[in-house]
């Protein structure tokens, strides 16, 4: 460690003052000592310090009060705090008043110069310029603050919960947050809490000891091990069942855990960021999460926008989106047309942003390779006509909900065998026969419409394709997904067999 570094120490109690300057100057830091927070905050404006570790009770006022006045007037200078042990409530209140970490007492040296290390890291870094978070699209009001607040939550080390809807990019956040962070040379561990057997919960987090259960034939590094120095995050942590949170709060408080088959802790240097979906508050009066888990996870919050609270992002994902989806698949970007840029700022997307890129997926698959249109991009359901709507600049507004009628091709349509005809009459709405949905109605009429053109061009799919006024990629889609490939196959295998 290089002496140009310089700490604050603040504790009124002696002997626990001096084993920490004795533990720095060993580190090669140059540390200074005071006993009370108005010596410290005349210290602070007397000398420029890369860390200031301070007692949470001193004679004068309480050590919240110093991370407060160093967080305002000395931003960018990381501040630590020292609690009682057992004192879960302080150390919490501290990182939200914005403290970088916490130490209990008796203090630990091994723990004590990882977060030594690492706050020196991040002091090192504070002349550098903003976050990176290019991977972060959009321009909105919505991501504008997110951006803000991973900027913020990178230069601590309290545990982050990010809340938010399904595929609105609460891992992209998370790796964000780590990657800013004093810790981003270290590992960052994701994990899915609900994709973990309960049985092996306990191993899979901690590890275990070799003979500890059947099967156990080796020392095994669990998760907590495998993120030591970097960032571990839990995704869908409501799926955690209550005897694993008891287990996990520990360890959070703690900052240890216990190999499964040992006897003895072992610490553990490790930033804790969750996820999930769920709503935890709900789970909490039903008694399936634990209360003081949620505190203890939930000290910072970050709350991830749906797609749907900021649609003025939309057509610069879709754009960035393909560019990654075409370069990844070595392909030219193709086009988008107008009708389908409408479509596309039309749809709720419940799935947000991972539903925006499975469709855009998708309509590379069966586009022509030049134009991605609306039947290329509604593979599931067949979108009302938009000729009639004006063509909206491609970072338009996002329009209204359009009503979607039965196409009057339905009414025109012959019934299929023993099937009810479609009744229209002037003046009233299409309606479809009570026994049959109107997707089993839509699939028959494609059927019978794509084996009429290939009748007529004698099974060549290249004429029927087109006669169809459809790609050639798309007619062959169709085919296997209304199960026709089969039948195709076996009619030009009787050809074949007839000229023979």
């Amino acid at each position: 460690m290089a002496n140009s570094y310089r700490c604050l120490v603040v504790d009124d109690e002696t002997d626990i003052r001096e084993l920490v300057v004795l533990t720095l100057e060993r580190m090669g830091i140059q540390a200074e000592s005071a006993s009370s927070v108005t010596d410290a905050k005349h210290m602070l404006n007397s000398f420029s310090y890369d860390l200031c570790l301070t007692d949470m009770r001193l004679p004068d006022g309480l050590g919240l009060e110093l991370v407060q006045y160093i967080n305002a007037q000395f931003p960018g200078l990381p501040v630590a705090v020292i609690t009682a042990y057992g004192s879960a409530e302080n150390a919490v209140s501290a990182l939200k008043a914005g403290a970088y970490d916490y130490i209990t007492k008796p203090i630990s040296l091994k723990q004590l110069r990882p977060l030594v290390e690492s706050a020196l890291k991040l002091s090192s870094q504070k002349e550098s310029q903003g976050a990176n978070t290019v991977d972060l699209i959009g321009a909105s009001p919505a991501m504008a603050y997110v951006r803000t607040m991973i900027a913020k939550l990178a230069r601590s080390q309290a545990p982050v919960y990010i809340s938010g809807e399904s595929g609105s990019g609460k891992e992209l956040a998370a790796r964000l947050i780590h990657l800013n962070s004093s810790r981003k040379d270290q590992s960052f561990i994701a994990v899915n809490c609900g994709a973990i057997p309960e049985n092996l919960m306990e191993s899979e987090f901690f590890g275990y000891k070799k003979g500890s259960f059947t099967g156990a034939i080796q020392d095994t590094l669990g998760l907590f091990q495998a993120a030591n120095g970097g960032t571990l995050f839990l995704d869908e942590v409501a799926d955690l069942p209550l005897a694993m949170q008891v287990k996990l709060l520990r360890a959070i408080q703690e900052k240890k855990v216990r190999v499964v088959g040992s006897t003895s802790e072992e610490a553990v240097d490790v930033r804790i960021i969750s996820a999930t979906h769920k709503n935890l508050n709900a789970m909490m009066e039903k008694g399936e999460f634990r209360q003081d888990l949620y505190y203890r996870l939930n000290v910072i919050q970050l709350k991830m926008p749906s797609l749907r609270e900021r649609p003025e992002d939309i057509p610069e994902l879709t754009e960035r989106l393909l560019g990654k989806l075409c370069l990844m698949q070595g392909i030219g970007i193709p086009g988008i047309a107008d009708e389908a840029k409408v479509y596309i700022q039309q749809l709720p997307f419940h799935g947000n942003v991972r539903e925006l890129e499975n469709m855009l997926e998708r309509a590379l698959a069966l586009c022509d390779g030049v134009t991605i249109t609306v039947e290329d991009l509604s593979l599931d359901e067949m979108p009302a006509s938009l000729s009639d709507k004006p063509v909206l600049p491609w970072n338009a507004p996002i329009l209204e909900e359009p009503s979607q009628p039965i196409p009057a091709i339905l009414a025109a349509t012959p019934p299929r065998e023993n099937q009810p005809a479609v009744q229209a009459t002037p003046g009233s709405s299409t309606m479809l026969p009570m026994d049959i949905s109107l997707s089993d109605y839509l699939e028959d009429i494609e059927k019978r419409t794509i084996l009429q053109a290939l009748e007529k061009t004698n099974n060549n799919k290249t004429a029927a394709a087109k006669l169809l006024g459809i790609s050639f990629r798309t007619l062959r889609y169709r085919l296997s997904k209304l199960g026709l490939s089969k039948e195709q196959d076996a009619d030009l295998d009787d050809a074949e067999g007839d000229e023979e």
